[in-house]
């Protein structure tokens, strides 16, 4: 790091809900691109630049990869080789919740399953402890009760700094947070998917982590890249829409959605952004968001998502042109 301060003026920090804890605007996601699948180059050069650039925070999960788990082990190489000195200026997260390993302790919510997971997790990233620990969804054979008396465990083993809950609909972070305020809990934030085509944290959500002060973070503000110039005239080869397993399927993008994207990316060029920026600038936009994740698969996407920080205003006209296309 050519000098090690600079990059905290590169960008906005808020404060994560009513807690201490600061998160960037922008945070570095890991859910693709950093498995045991793709180049090791390529995910340390995102990695190092993402940091040099101001993004202290990255998350990631126990099942990320393919192959699961490899992310971590791809992201705790990169730290130690090149980052071993700035620990203390990073925020690192993991997650579990979803199906990790076969049988009946690899998947789910419960005490088990949850903290045997942290303990590979910082095996795999050779770390002592995350800054936050998230139970990745909720499950709906495990009492919240135990699952939050689980992530409280892991504070007090000092192997998570906080604690946080991923997905949770409104009565069930009221129920979580009733637990943890008796048992005097960091938990501080709750990762959601929120963006322009998914709006469904707005109904009462937004509300429900104003009351508690909690912090939100946003994954998916581009909605699988629907919400980024890709898809404007059709599905390109390369694309996550074009495989056959991913996340993005070809029907949704349907004419009336490739409608809407090439009205809102006329909105974005009138603003001088690309539609990725916009999109995040939108849901950054909400006092209540903390910070936007973002994924990539190379130092260009990035930096083109950094920019929004630049022009993220958005004027009341604006927001009005927008829920116009999205009606």
């Amino acid at each position: 790091m050519n000098n090690p301060t600079s990059k905290y003026e590169k960008m906005n920090f808020r404060f994560c809900g009513t807690s201490g804890l600061q998160l960037p605007a922008i945070s570095f996601g890991l859910w693709h691109n950093f498995g045991s699948v793709d180049l090791y180059e390529n995910s340390r050069k995102m990695i190092l630049y993402a940091f040099e650039r101001g993004i202290t925070h990255f998350d990631l999960a126990n099942n990320y990869g393919p192959e699961p788990g490899s992310a971590e082990e791809t992201f705790g190489r990169i730290l130690h080789k090149d980052l071993a000195g700035y620990r203390d200026q990073m925020i690192i997260s993991t997650k579990a919740g979803y199906y990790m390993w076969p049988g009946p302790y690899g998947d789910g919510g419960s005490r088990k399953y949850l903290l045997a997971s942290l303990d590979q997790s910082l095996q795999r990233m050779n770390l002592d402890y995350v800054d936050i620990y998230y139970h990745h969804r909720p499950d709906p054979d495990t009492p919240i009760e135990e699952s939050m008396l689980a992530l409280d465990h892991a504070v007090r083993q000092g192997k998570a700094l906080y604690v946080g809950i991923s997905s949770y609909n409104s009565e069930q972070t009221r129920e979580a947070m009733r637990i943890m305020r008796e048992l005097r809990t960091p938990c501080i934030i709750h990762q959601v998917k929120y963006n322009m085509f998914d709006r469904d944290i707005e109904r009462d959500l937004l509300d429900t982590l104003k009351e508690f002060g909690l912090g939100c973070i946003v994954f998916s503000p581009l909605a699988q890249g629907l919400l980024t110039d890709k898809y404007l005239n059709d599905i390109p080869a390369d694309s996550r829409a074009a495989k056959p397993n991913g996340f993005l399927s070809k029907d949704a993008i349907t004419d009336q959605r490739r409608a809407q994207i090439k009205k809102l990316n006329e909105i974005a060029q009138s603003r001088n952004q690309s539609l990725a920026q916009l999109a995040v600038a939108w849901v950054l936009r909400q006092e209540t968001v903390t910070s936007a994740l973002i994924g990539a698969s190379s130092i260009e996407q990035i930096d083109d998502n950094l920019k929004v920080l630049e022009n993220s205003e958005l004027s009341t006209e604006e927001l009005k042109q927008i829920n116009d296309v999205l009606q």
